[in-house]
């Protein structure tokens, strides 16, 4: 057996959903002794351990808590029961442009961003021209990232994440973002660090490319742990199948 990666024991995540927005809302519910929101666990007591260099395909359906487990692990929420362990430096991208400050350049976000992630500055200087290249923003390096739509923020995220040296690699939906060649790109590259031996972790709704990518699914259902094992058996515990994947996910995936 491998070293261990990821470990999570008996994680727990609880959110607070609030039905009025208004201080007046408020006050006429508590008058009338109505509730002003309610608690759910968005993660509910998960478990499971990933192995070094393993690739891991988190399935489910919206609202399943997929997202908040990934947040978790990334270290960008801590829970409120159990432990997550992480083993090594951990990148990716969680969500289209995170970390980007809007007034600064494209150019300056790469150096912010790979600075969070844990690079050197010496590190992104020898990294710079791999990352801007993948990216493809093009003039628009210099422009502050407000002015970006959402596909050239996700795009420039991406690259930063995956050209970072790290032991674990995370994607959240990225792909979701962006015209096919980026798609495509994007497929190409985290194949790349699976055969280096990182660790991939990896959030989806595609079977097939979660088939071409992972060697194992967990899928998640209203918080909970529901399946740990064999990619196509997963697939089948969602019920789905090869005809959920769009034509394109498989066009995608035919020269990985």
């Amino acid at each position: 057996m491998g070293t261990e990666s990821i470990v999570v024991s008996g994680v727990t995540k609880r959110f607070t959903m609030q039905y009025h927005r208004t201080l007046k809302q408020i006050t006429i519910a508590a008058l009338r002794r109505q509730p002003l929101g309610e608690t759910f666990l968005a993660v509910d007591d998960v478990s499971f351990t990933v192995r070094q260099g393993e690739a891991i395909g988190l399935m489910g359906l919206n609202g399943s808590g997929k997202s908040t487990l990934l947040k978790l692990i990334s270290g960008v929420m801590q829970p409120d029961g159990g432990t997550v362990r992480t083993r090594g430096r951990v990148a990716g991208l969680i969500a289209a442009g995170a970390g980007f400050h809007p007034q600064l350049t494209g150019r300056d976000n790469v150096y912010l961003n790979a600075a969070i992630l844990g690079m050197s500055e010496a590190e992104t200087k020898r990294k710079f021209d791999q990352i801007i290249d993948f990216a493809a923003v093009g003039k628009f390096l210099d422009t502050p990232t407000g002015h970006y739509s959402s596909g050239m923020s996700a795009r420039l995220g991406f690259a930063v994440a995956a050209f970072a040296e790290s032991d674990i690699f995370l994607a959240d939906e990225v792909l979701a973002v962006g015209d096919q060649p980026f798609k495509k790109k994007c497929l190409q590259r985290m194949a790349e660090i699976k055969a280096e031996g990182r660790t991939l972790f990896y959030v989806s709704h595609s079977p097939g490319s979660v088939r071409r990518m992972c060697d194992r699914a967990l899928v998640l259902e209203s918080g909970r742990l529901g399946f740990d094992g064999p990619v196509d058996e997963g697939i089948h515990y969602l019920k789905y199948d090869a005809s959920d994947s769009r034509p394109e996910d498989d066009e995608i995936g035919a020269d990985i």
